[in-house]
């Protein structure tokens, strides 16, 4: 391996440790805690070596974000794309629908990182990272036998937004935690439904 490789190579091994450092305190203490000091000491390099790699707090929230979508979106390939006895459309629906809503559940600071603090990760954009297209596009899988006349991103959106909104009210307990999986039914059975041609 030549000197440039390596050093490359040692570059992205730092690059990772402060994201998943970063992460580690959040979940643990809140993004308050998470400071340049505090996450230099915890990875054991300077302050000078910490913004070679990032400009500051702000920045490290972006990466752990754009890691954060990369995680969601393989969590909702994987209830999409995982096949059980009588699956349907609907059935898909409600199985992306829950592993949304557990990924909020399990990881609180990454999705707040995600979806909370401001990040300055351009949505629906050309300038969209593809680890957040990805998540979305998952979402627009799911629902593209259920979406009908509506269009499947424009329904994807939809969902997205009653699912956060149900992730949130959860998560600040708005609303009790056991009748998630009720809410989920409630809306896709609604969503999902056959549309049925209006009268003239």
């Amino acid at each position: 391996m030549s000197i440039a490789a390596r050093r490359a190579r040692e570059r992205a091994q730092r690059h990772q440790l402060i994201i998943s450092a970063a992460r580690e305190l959040a979940e643990s203490e809140g993004w308050e805690a998470v400071t340049t000091r505090r996450l230099s000491e915890r990875v054991e390099y300077s302050q000078p070596v910490l913004y070679s790699h990032f400009k500051g707090k702000d920045a490290i929230v972006r990466a752990v974000a754009i890691e954060g979508f990369a995680e969601l979106a393989g969590e909702l390939r994987a209830a999409r794309t995982t096949p059980e006895p009588g699956d349907t459309a609907r059935e898909v629906l409600r199985r992306v629908a829950m592993a949304y809503l557990g990924f909020a559940r399990t990881r609180g600071a990454l999705y707040e990182a995600m979806f909370v603090m401001p990040t300055a990760i351009p949505f629906a954009s050309e300038e969209t990272p593809e680890e957040l297209r990805a998540a979305f596009g998952e979402f627009v899988l799911a629902l593209e036998p259920v979406a009908g006349e509506h269009g499947s991103d424009t329904f994807a959106e939809v969902v997205w937004a009653a699912l956060h909104g149900l992730a949130t009210l959860a998560h600040d307990g708005r609303i009790p935690p056991e009748r998630q999986q009720a809410r989920v039914d409630l809306l896709v059975d609604h969503l999902a439904r056959p549309t049925t041609p209006s009268t003239p």
